[in-house]
């Protein structure tokens, strides 16, 4: 058979496919197009060449549809398990959180009271050291200190 020059439209019904089919089945086949004043394209293309056996409506597989439904309803179903997973580890994470912020609380005034000791700690050895004063001026006695030290212990727990 010669080279005809065909419509996508004429190509399909020549190939027994849509014109769709036939400009799709044209490009994969890379085939000479032009187009024609009105803006139709013409393709050119010798039939004998070509073997095209459409596929028959029979052939194409109805339950395509239903497998694909029935394969995004099992990925919705995942979707919904791994957000109750995602939700649950927030849960874990928010809870361990708090637990960690309450430990840094209870650190803070850990170290505030060990600081408060450590200086009442070093007036003490002070005290001793100067004979029982801390200042020359008030002669202030032993117990006087250890009253002070007591209340500053309280001060830094309260």
């Amino acid at each position: 058979m010669p080279v005809e020059t065909l419509t996508y439209a004429a190509l399909g019904a020549r190939l027994g496919i849509s014109p769709a089919a036939a400009r799709s089945f044209a490009k994969r086949l890379r085939l000479p197009r032009s187009l024609s004043d009105d803006g139709r394209a013409w393709i050119t293309v010798d039939l004998t060449e070509i073997r095209h056996t459409p596929r028959s409506p029979a052939s194409r597989q109805p339950g395509d549809g239903a497998h694909l439904l029935a394969k995004i309803a099992a990925l919705q179903a995942e979707i919904a398990r791994l957000q109750a997973i995602a939700a649950g580890h927030r849960a874990d994470f928010e809870h361990e959180r708090e637990r960690a912020d309450r430990l840094m609380v209870e650190l803070l005034q850990a170290t505030a009271e060990t600081m408060a000791a450590r200086e009442a700690k070093a007036r003490l050895e002070g005290s001793l050291r100067n004979g029982g004063s801390i200042d020359s001026h008030g002669q202030r006695r032993l117990g006087h200190l250890a009253a002070d030290l007591v209340a500053a212990d309280r001060k830094a727990r309260g």
